[in-house]
């Protein structure tokens, strides 16, 4: 049995795979829609990130394919219901990058509201911006907004409560009444006010047709002057431009962007030169550490499938 492999995955799990498969594994398959489509025809299983689209042409070529494991959470480059229709297992790593994305989170937080860590180049030109830098903030007693509470979200509210932060979340699909309100100590909330009491709100939601634009320019009103948005879900939850016209403004304190819509994130964005803004190119879930566990529980799930 044939596994095609699109995008890059831990050695050794790749490795596992071939000890019990015929592994094509090119990690730049993803930019070679000729050759990609030339391989599934042959192929009983199919492992992707989140950039090759499973649909469409695509999916109509994977004639064979009984599985498509999915190198991370989110399943919007991939057609589920046609996945289904065919009869074709999906599965995501579920869990196994939750951590990876959750100190991202916190990371990115403790670095916007310090404000201090810009000044590398000045310091080694013989400059002293200290009076400039020591209005910086602590996290201890900041208040955390979630909008999204799931696993990841948990984790996030764990640790953001080990620095000395509370936590408010709110979460279309979690009724008020789950028991994960009160076993992760964390007040529940509607998104408006998530939106005007947090000090950090960080996004922890699918890209939906509900959820496109969820923080447009009216909720992004709603937010403090000097709050902190972290979105490692998906771009098209945040208005970018409104988003970068907020901080042009001065109207939020700052931003951390790991995703965008489009991917790459388009030369003249407008989001380019806007103030206190961290731009990273969709890795908050990738460390060493994550790639390593998402890619072993892949390779052990795909290969299941293709075992029965």
């Amino acid at each position: 049995m044939k596994v095609v492999i699109t995008e890059f995955m831990d050695e050794p799990a790749v490795d596992a795979l071939r000890g019990r498969f015929d592994v094509v594994y090119d990690p730049k398959l993803v930019d070679q829609a000729d050759a990609l489509r030339n391989l599934l025809p042959a192929a009983d299983a199919l492992i992707v990130r989140n950039r090759t689209q499973v649909r469409g042409d695509l999916l109509a070529a994977a004639g064979k394919v009984r599985v498509v494991g999915r190198l991370g959470v989110g399943l919007d480059n991939i057609d589920v219901p046609a996945c289904e229709t065919r009869g074709i297992a999906v599965i995501p790593a579920t869990g196994a990058n939750a951590l990876a994305v959750a100190e991202y989170v916190i990371g990115t937080a403790m670095l916007l509201l310090r404000g201090t860590y810009g000044s590398s180049a000045e310091v080694a030109a013989g400059k002293w911006p200290r009076n400039a830098l020591s209005n910086g903030r602590e996290i201890a007693g900041k208040t955390l907004g979630l909008v999204g509470f799931g696993g990841i979200g948990q984790l996030t509210a764990t640790l953001a409560r080990g620095l000395g932060m509370k936590v408010i979340a709110t979460d279309a699909l979690l009724p008020a009444n789950a028991a994960a309100w009160n076993s992760a100590d964390t007040r529940h909330v509607s998104i408006d006010g998530v939106l005007k009491n947090a000090d950090v709100v960080s996004l922890h939601v699918p890209l939906t047709a509900e959820t496109r634009n969820l923080l447009d320019a009216s909720r992004l009103a709603m937010m403090k002057f000097d709050a902190i948005l972290v979105n490692t879900s998906r771009g098209g939850v945040v208005d970018e431009a409104a988003l970068a016209a907020a901080l042009k403004a001065g109207k939020l304190g700052g931003a951390a962007l790991d995703v965008f819509d489009p991917e790459p994130l388009p030369a003249g964005s407008p989001l380019a030169g806007a103030p206190n803004l961290i731009l990273t190119p969709h890795i908050a879930g990738v460390t060493r550490e994550s790639n390593e566990r998402v890619s072993a529980m892949i390779a052990e799930r795909v290969a299941a499938v293709l075992s029965k």
